[in-house]
């Protein structure tokens, strides 16, 4: 299909307004379990381009988007057809500093380009195919294997393998070329470190002093264990002080916990985010061999409660998710009433790893 990416993109923003005002919308699920199921070989992520690359390419998955471009559109149709409403890009490590792992810093820009492309393409497929369900793309924009918290030497607190400015460069970046390529919000997740991604805020609210249309931000955070807290130490208040001042879409956890572990911090979140509230838990916790068992009925089960408790806006699944699961969450949905945000009286609201709150 031949479009132009960016075509309609105001329109298709308030029908994602509108849609989330009308049902629970529904996120798509695993990338990394659907693409392990294809047991793809090094050749597969080579393709033409770098086969005489001097790295070893296998494992990195967003580079897919551009030598298995067949693998990524058929993913794309599998969690779409399941009953997701909106894609996200397969760009989790599509910054210049995750892709130097790879040698591939060079390629970041038309990795994101290509990927938010493929979403696109596949959405306007499912929105001609069925007008009355319009799907939607979210910029995936995933944490990095850098830290700006916490330091990388046990002996020197202050040491840092990475500046603010170079993260925010590697975010800006990855948002210009996902921007470029028709996406419709920008989803910034699995957020462990608050400061890697208030960089990664500040770079997209940024694009609008270049002229660029503003995009909704979804911030997605995750809760590392059962310390209820991110791996920078933050509460769940905390988090959400620090980065409502980008006034986001939505604001959620993913990743890391499973529903049962999820859900006293997807409530408290609802309760103090004025805001819609967004979940994608993982299938469960891994198992000894590092693969998640929970079953589509047993994750939609739960998620099925949270959804007639008022608690979310968007429900999805992260690790160990597939179409299946996907399909019984958005069943589990179905019908039932989104939340409704809070109104918070003002006040002045700050945080550390605490959050601090003056009326």
């Amino acid at each position: 299909m031949s479009i132009d990416p960016r075509e309609g993109r105001a329109g298709r923003i308030a029908e994602l307004y509108a849609a989330a005002r009308a049902r629970i919308l529904i996120l798509d699920g695993s990338w990394g379990v659907m693409i392990q199921r294809r047991r793809l070989e090094e050749a597969d992520f080579r393709g033409e381009r770098f086969a005489a690359h001097t790295l070893p390419l296998k494992g990195d998955n967003d580079l897919l988007c551009l030598t298995r471009p067949d693998v990524v559109a058929e993913l794309h149709d599998l969690y779409f057809d399941a009953g997701a409403d909106i894609a996200e890009t397969n760009t989790f490590n599509a910054t210049a500093i995750s892709q130097a792992d790879y040698g591939l810093e060079g390629a970041v820009r038309d990795i994101n380009l290509a990927a938010a492309r493929l979403a696109r393409e596949s959405a306007e497929l499912w929105r001609a195919r069925t007008p009355d369900k319009p799907r939607f793309v979210a910029g995936a924009i995933g944490p990095l294997n850098r830290t700006l918290s916490m330091s990388s030497d046990v002996n020197d607190p202050g040491a840092r393998q990475v500046s603010f400015e170079a993260v925010y460069d590697a975010y800006r970046e990855q948002a210009l070329a996902l921007h470029e390529g028709g996406v419709d919000l920008f989803l910034v997740e699995t957020v462990f470190d608050t400061l890697n991604a208030k960089a990664a805020i500040k770079a997209i609210l940024d694009l609008a002093d270049e002229g660029l249309e503003p995009l909704p931000i979804w911030i997605s955070g995750t809760i590392t264990d059962r310390s209820g807290r991110t791996l920078s130490g933050q509460t769940v208040g905390a988090f959400w002080h620090s980065i409502r001042h980008a006034r986001p879409f939505a604001v959620g956890f993913n990743c890391a916990l499973g529903a049962e572990l999820m859900r006293p911090h997807i409530a408290e979140l609802a309760r103090l985010a004025d805001t819609l509230v967004a979940a994608y838990p993982n299938a469960g916790l891994p198992n000894a061999f590092g693969e998640y068992d929970e079953t589509p009925e047993e994750t939609s089960t739960q998620l099925r409660e949270w959804a007639r408790s008022g608690l979310v806006n968007i429900l999805g699944g992260c690790c160990g998710t597939t179409p299946e699961h996907i399909r019984a969450i958005a069943e589990a949905a179905q019908g039932a009433t989104p939340r409704t945000p809070p109104s918070l009286n003002p006040a002045l609201r700050l945080s550390g790893l605490e959050p601090f709150e003056l009326a």
